[in-house]
């Protein structure tokens, strides 16, 4: 998949983990576990706010574009 979710990287950086972040932007941990996973297909605008907001950063430090191999 060409999108990265480097969620556990702005974690480590945040000393965070993924239940306090879940607490935070009321979003399940199991959900929060798929996007990190990188096996989420969609995430909702709101929900990638809320997860900036509570991480202090912006939506790229989250996501990452990457060329697929041929």
């Amino acid at each position: 998949m060409p999108i990265i979710v480097n969620l556990d990287v702005m974690l480590a950086k945040r000393k965070m983990s993924l239940s306090q972040l879940s607490e935070q932007v009321d979003v399940t941990i199991a959900n929060l576990s798929v996007l990190k996973t990188n096996k989420a297909k969609a995430v909702r605008f709101s929900t990638l706010e809320a997860i900036c907001k509570a991480l202090d950063c912006q939506p790229g430090d989250i996501l990452e574009y990457a060329e697929e191999e041929k």
